[in-house]
């Protein structure tokens, strides 16, 4: 074989190498983003159970237009979740991270681990009037 030739194989080798990769990073990040993206649906259903939890009277197992009964433990928990989701599940595990009358903040952490070891946290903070995304990490 000639210099040439050689040198076209090894260029083709770098270039396959370089690929490989590229598409092991996109792979990669597509997952973390998917995760993410997952771990807000969930939070969003999260949030509408407390805001139905919110507007529902006491007598019928809700707050009575506060959120206080929601405490941020596993009980607290249990007034939102049924058999169909539980405060875990393939995309992440969820917990009640504040409460106060008019305000509840969910904390959603993700089952994928990032580049530095850590998993993805996303906080919902539920209102009266909305609800606010925050990514943590």
């Amino acid at each position: 074989m000639g210099q040439q030739q050689l040198l076209l194989i090894i260029l083709g080798v770098i270039i396959v190498g370089i690929a490989i990769a590229v598409s092991i990073t996109i792979f990669r990040d597509s997952g973390v983003s998917a995760n993410r993206d997952a771990l807000r649906t969930d939070l969003l259903l999260l949030a509408s159970k407390a805001k139905h939890y919110y507007k529902r009277p006491v007598s019928m197992g809700g707050g009575g237009y506060s959120f206080t009964g929601l405490t941020a433990d596993g009980v607290g928990m249990l007034k939102l979740v049924t058999s169909q989701f539980s405060d875990s599940n393939a995309n992440g595990s969820y917990t009640i991270y504040s409460v106060a009358p008019k305000v509840i903040v969910f904390r959603g952490t993700g089952n994928i681990q990032l580049d530095d070891g850590t998993r993805p946290i996303i906080e919902c903070t539920v209102t009266t009037i909305g609800q606010t995304m925050n990514t943590i990490q």
